[in-house]
């Protein structure tokens, strides 16, 4: 393995419940409908190069196993320690059942080419599935609304699977604060980290706070505001935002590409954001960024205003019959939506 592009040393970190750091920016591996498996973890060999620790998988992106080729060889090497490496997995919607959790974990450990995953997620907290790669109208008439009883059966294995040893952390997904509060108080194992969709244009200020007086550690999605998400998840009104002008003008200023003010301001939050290119020179900018010239607390102040409530990956593809939009999958009344 070639020597890191980033000395690692520089990358800013944060701290997880246990005291544990890790690294405060990863990589991605959602290839969208864009990129396929073989493209993806090219890259994750490339950003394993540069400098990056920490990779964001799940098992319906559909790459884990040559993802798993990628991290096989690069510990083979001895380029980088397994220590060193952060490596998450999600249990998708159709694993929910009794059991199907440790299947499935089992199964991406086979393709991570992994003993265990440093966190393992509820993706999204209902069974809710839909065929990959389906598009915007696409409804499964046995999807149903949130549960509290059936979520805590799924986090019962989740917490079975930390004290196997087989993850070390556990967290959750698109989760909104109705919700927390709901299964908070039920938790043996209380999630590490959650994550969630957040960029300048959604910034989800109630949401964060939350997370942080808890000691839930945030992993953003969507950092710059994911102009390569599926067509399914566009819409009249979305908001880009390396266009917005609180970032142009703070980039402009800077002489610096608009994305990377969005990736500062998200690790200087501090929360963990976890862009993904296929390009060499957009996944270094990327890491090289966080390490350098840090925002202003004015320019950080300016981005407040840079707020627009765009949620951009709305889910209405997991609407259950009875649903009057994808707003009833985010509790905007501030209950859980029946």
């Amino acid at each position: 393995m070639a020597a890191n592009f980033i000395d690692t040393s520089k990358i800013p970190r944060i701290a997880l419940g246990s005291g544990q750091s890790i690294p405060s920016i990863g990589m991605g591996t959602f290839g969208s409908d864009k990129y396929g498996p073989g493209e993806v973890s090219a890259a994750v060999a490339g950003a394993i190069r540069a400098g990056y620790r920490f990779f964001d998988c799940a098992s319906v992106y559909g790459n884990e196993d040559r993802i798993g080729a990628v991290f096989e060889e690069a510990l083979a090497s001895g380029g980088v320690k397994r220590e060193e490496l952060f490596i998450t997995s999600k249990v998708w919607n159709d694993m929910h059942g009794k059991g199907d959790v440790l299947l499935s974990l089992a199964k991406s450990l086979k393709d991570l080419r992994l003993d265990y995953v440093d966190c393992y997620f509820v993706h999204w907290p209902f069974p809710n599935y839909h065929a990959p790669g389906c598009d915007g109208d696409a409804r499964n008439p046995d999807s149903i609304p949130f549960s509290t009883d059936k979520f805590m059966e799924v986090w019962a294995q989740m917490e079975r699977i930390a004290d196997m040893g087989l993850a070390k952390y556990i967290g959750v997904c698109n989760m909104t604060i109705p919700k927390l509060e709901a299964v908070l108080k039920r938790c043996k194992i209380k999630p590490a980290m959650l994550e969630m969709e957040q960029h300048p244009s959604f910034q989800q200020q109630e949401l964060f706070d939350y997370c942080k007086s808890r000691g839930i550690v945030v992993i953003g999605y969507c950092p710059i505001g994911s102009p390569n998400r599926p067509e399914r998840d566009k819409a009249p009104g979305d908001v880009a935002d390396t266009e917005l002008p609180e970032i142009a003008a703070i980039a402009k200023a800077r002489g610096i590409h608009p994305a990377l003010v969005c990736i500062k301001w998200a690790v200087q939050r501090p929360a963990i954001p976890i862009p993904f290119s296929v390009h060499e020179k957009n996944y270094l900018a990327n890491l090289k960024a966080v390490t350098e010239d840090p925002l202003s607390p004015a320019e950080m102040e300016a981005i407040k205003g840079a707020e627009r409530n765009c949620r951009l990956i709305k889910g209405q593809v997991f609407l259950w019959p009875g649903a009057k939009g994808w707003e009833d999958l985010w509790d905007l009344g501030g209950a859980i939506t029946p």
